[in-house]
C-alpha cells in the first residue's frame, strides 16, 4: 500500500524534528501495511519553502536510514504545493516537485477559500500534461459549506485526496461531514495520511478501513487505495461514477 501524502521528513517542515521520529513514523507506516510513502513537505505555506532539491536530498538520508534499520520501506520524492500562480513554472525548471516523478502534483488550497484563478490555473496545469490532485479537500471551508465546488474540479479534470484521519472527527465535525458527502458522491480518488508524527497525526488507518470498506463496500476502497500504486507508476487514473452532491446529508461512521 502507498501513501501519497506524508510529512516522514525530518525538519524540513511541521512534521518530525529528528531523523529518530521519522524512522519511527517509517516503523509505525509499516506496521500499517505500508510499502511505499510519497514525502510530501509544505511549500509556500508560512515559513515552509522546500525545494525540489532539497527534498530529494533528505529523501535519499531517509531511505539509507531506513535502510541501515532493517526495515523495508521505500519514501519518493514530492511536496504539498500551496497553490500560487508559478506552479508550471516551478514545474518546469525543477523547483517544483510532482508525486514521485509522476503527472500528479499535490496541491494544496487556502484553509478557508478558493483563489479565483484556481479553475484556470488547473486548465493550464493539464494542458501542460500534469494532473492537480487537492489535498484534504474536506478541510476547505469553501467546500464544506458547498461541496459541489469539488464536484466542479473533477468534472474538469482534477483529482481529490482525503485524510483517513477526516473519517474519525480528527480536524472537527464540519469535516467529518464534508468527507462523508464527497466519498458518497466518489468525488474522492485517494486515500492518504497525511501524517506528521506517530502520535498526534499518525499513519494509523487501519481500524477506519475497516469501518469504511461496510459503509461504502471494498470496491471502492480498493479503488481509492489502488490508486497510489498508479501513482507510482504514472497510469492514467480516471474519476469513476462520480455524482453531483445535493442537499441531503450523510453519516457514515
Amino acid at each position: 500500500m502507498i501513501d501519497i501524502h506524508c510529512h516522514i521528513l525530518n525538519n524540513l517542515d511541521d512534521g518530525p524534528k529528528t531523523e529518530t521520529a521519522s524512522l519511527a513514523m517509517a516503523q509505525q507506516a509499516i506496521a500499517e501495511g505500508f510499502t511505499d510513502i510519497i514525502a510530501t513537505p509544505h511549500h509556500l505555506k508560512g515559513d515552509y519553502f522546500n525545494l525540489r532539491p532539497s527534498v530529494a536530498e533528505h529523501v535519499a538520508e531517509l531511505n539509507e536510514a531506513i535502510k541501515d534499520n532493517g526495515m523495508e520501506l521505500q519514501v519518493h520524492v514530492g511536496q504539498e504545493v500551496r497553490l500560487h500562480g508559478e506552479i508550471i513554472e516551478g514545474l518546469k525548471n525543477g523547483d517544483l516537485a510532482s508525486l514521485a516523478g509522476s503527472r500528479y502534483v499535490l496541491i494544496e488550497f487556502p484553509t478557508q477559500s478558493i483563489p479565483v484563478f484556481t479553475e484556470q490555473l488547473f486548465y493550464d496545469l493539464q494542458m501542460a500534461g500534469y494532473v492537480p490532485v487537492i489535498a484534504h479537500p474536506e478541510r476547505n471551508f469553501e467546500i464544506m459549506e458547498n461541496p459541489e465546488r469539488l464536484y466542479e474540479f473533477v468534472s474538469h479534470g482534477a483529482l481529490a485526496q482525503l485524510t483517513w484521519s477526516s473519517l474519525d472527527g480528527k480536524f472537527g465535525k464540519k469535516s467529518k461531514k464534508s468527507s462523508e458527502i464527497l466519498l458518497e458522491n466518489q468525488l474522492v480518488h485517494f486515500l492518504a495520511t497525511d501524517a506528521h508524527d506517530t502520535v498526534r497525526r499518525p499513519l494509523l488507518h487501519k481500524e477506519i478501513e475497516q469501518r469504511l470498506v461496510k459503509k461504502i463496500g471494498s470496491r471502492y476502497v480498493e479503488y481509492l487505495k489502488g490508486n497510489g500504486a498508479n501513482v507510482l507508476q504514472n497510469e492514467i487514473i480516471l474519476a469513476e461514477d462520480y455524482t453531483a452532491p445535493s442537499s441531503k446529508r450523510f453519516f457514515l461512521f
